[in-house]
């Protein structure tokens, strides 16, 4: 099949809508899913830039006097607005670069070969978010989304086998990245005075846990202040790291009922507290709401990696956390994943499901 007629075929599939191909040819008719009638103040570059901490990884595993400080400046940060910017990470910027290019050189692929790895019944995949009904207002956005961990679960017909290093990077880069969380988390529960693995015990064994990939592309968007890269929602993950576009932003954050423009660090990794780690800090960790407001005229690239406990771990706010002054904000659950789409597809903010009456 030639790639015009994959392209038609694509297109006619309402579960299945390929952003890259729409902006190609702004149809009209396709373009009406993406719109937000309401408006809701959409822009790119005139917003104010939020003041996001730089946090040194190396400082927060060290034991040197300056440890202190940067357990400080990490708590503030995620009780103020639930993200900071990960410096001194361990990952060379050659390597950070080198996995932005693979990101690019499939997102550049013919559609022939890119479709070989299409999502099928579920999120994992190539392509944009399921469609579950005609009146769902569609994300400006195409992705490869992958299971990384627990390996037993990996499906690899959805990892590409062009360009040719890309399975050997993503394990090499999730690999650090599970350093990091390991990190993070003792940090986290240091700079609440808890002990070390208080935060860790719930996320549970390493090799169980899950962390899926999520490589994103955002496509030029002709029409600007009615589309959007990604809906407001806050991460039903424990962590979220994403790589950024070395030059492109367009990641948002509200905080105090202000949109705010996440700035671009390019060697560093901008961390996103997600919902469950809200609630094991009983609601003193924020997982803040979130947006991507795409470029008119660049495109934008990043990849997310999202870190979430194993299904059968409870979650719940840490015992230490909850006293008179500081009652109990939610219950403890399980597979709080499934929890979080029932109400996300509802367009009600997940986290609230879980709070004690």
């Amino acid at each position: 099949m030639a790639e015009t007629e994959i392209v038609a075929s694509v297109l006619t599939e309402p579960e299945f809508i390929l952003v890259q191909e729409i902006a190609k040819s702004s149809k009209s008719n396709i373009m009406e899913r993406f719109i937000h009638k309401d408006g809701d103040g959409i822009k790119n570059g005139s917003v104010p830039v939020l003041e996001v901490a730089e946090v040194d990884i190396n400082l927060l595993k060290s034991s040197s006097p300056a440890a202190k400080n940067e357990l400080s400046k990490l708590r503030s940060a995620l009780e103020s607005c639930g993200c900071f910017q990960a410096i001194n990470h361990g990952m060379t910027d050659s390597f950070l670069d080198e996995i932005r290019e693979m990101s690019k050189q499939f997102f550049s692929l013919p559609m022939e070969e890119k479709t070989k790895y299409a999502r099928t019944d579920n999120m994992e995949g190539y392509g944009n978010d399921p469609v579950l009904s005609q009146n769902q207002i569609l994300d400006w956005t195409d992705r490869l989304y992958i299971n990384v961990n627990p390996k037993s679960q990996r499906k690899h017909q959805f990892w590409p086998e062009n360009p040719p290093k890309f399975r050997e990077n993503l394990e090499e880069y999730v690999n650090n990245v599970k350093v990091l969380n390991e990190i993070i988390f003792r940090s986290m529960a240091k700079s609440l005075d808890l002990e070390e693995s208080c935060f860790l015990n719930q996320y549970g064994d390493d090799e169980q846990a899950i962390i899926r990939a999520r490589f994103n592309f955002y496509p030029p968007c002709p029409t600007s202040g009615s589309i959007l890269g990604l809906k407001p929602h806050a991460d039903g993950s424990a962590i979220t790291f994403l790589l950024q576009d070395r030059e492109v932003e367009g990641l948002q954050v509200l905080k105090d009922e202000q949109w705010y423009s996440v700035p671009i660090i390019p060697n560093a990794i901008l961390v996103n507290l997600g919902e469950q780690a809200e609630i094991m800090s009983n609601g003193i960790f924020k997982s803040p709401v979130h947006r991507v407001v795409p470029n008119m005229t660049r495109d934008r690239q990043t990849l997310a990696i999202f870190c979430i406990p194993h299904p059968e771990m409870e979650i719940g706010p840490a015992e230490k956390l909850v006293d008179e002054s500081r009652p109990r904000l939610y219950k403890t659950v399980k597979n709080y994943v499934s929890i979080y789409f029932k109400h996300y597809q509802l367009g009600k903010r997940p986290i609230e499901a879980v709070k004690v009456p």
